[in-house]
């Protein structure tokens, strides 16, 4: 059973940087497409970046764009999504999720049937 936990959340300044990991276990990590979701209050879910199993393909929501980094380790079966120049709208919890597709970067939470609990993130001074 495919298991995600997400780490690295926290209160951080506008402007600030913050680091989330998400860890897998129990399924073929190297393989899928993973995402990073966040949703806030009174929101939508939302897919803020996603990378292939190889790490060379990567798309971001364009409002993160130059922010964030997705990334990957499938050597230690963890995503990680860098967040710099933090600003508060995006005050959210954030989700780490796999996908069971190879090669693409869906957006839709609908194609990622494995999520992990969430961590929160909070910009705010």
């Amino acid at each position: 059973q495919v298991q995600l936990v997400e780490s690295g959340g926290g209160l951080v300044q506008p402007g600030g940087s913050l680091r989330l990991s998400c860890a897998a276990s129990g399924g073929t990590f190297g393989r899928y497409t993973m995402g990073w979701f966040r949703q806030a209050p009174g929101k939508e879910r939302e897919c803020v970046a996603a990378i292939t199993w190889s790490g060379g393909s990567t798309y971001y929501k364009d409002s993160v764009k130059a922010r964030f980094t997705i990334s990957r380790d499938n050597a230690k079966n963890t995503v990680y999504l860098q967040m710099n120049s933090l600003k508060p709208e995006d005050t959210a919890v954030y989700y780490c999720a796999m996908s069971r597709t190879v090669g693409g970067l869906p957006h839709s939470g609908d194609e990622y049937p494995y999520w992990g609990q969430g961590t929160q993130v909070t910009v705010a001074s």
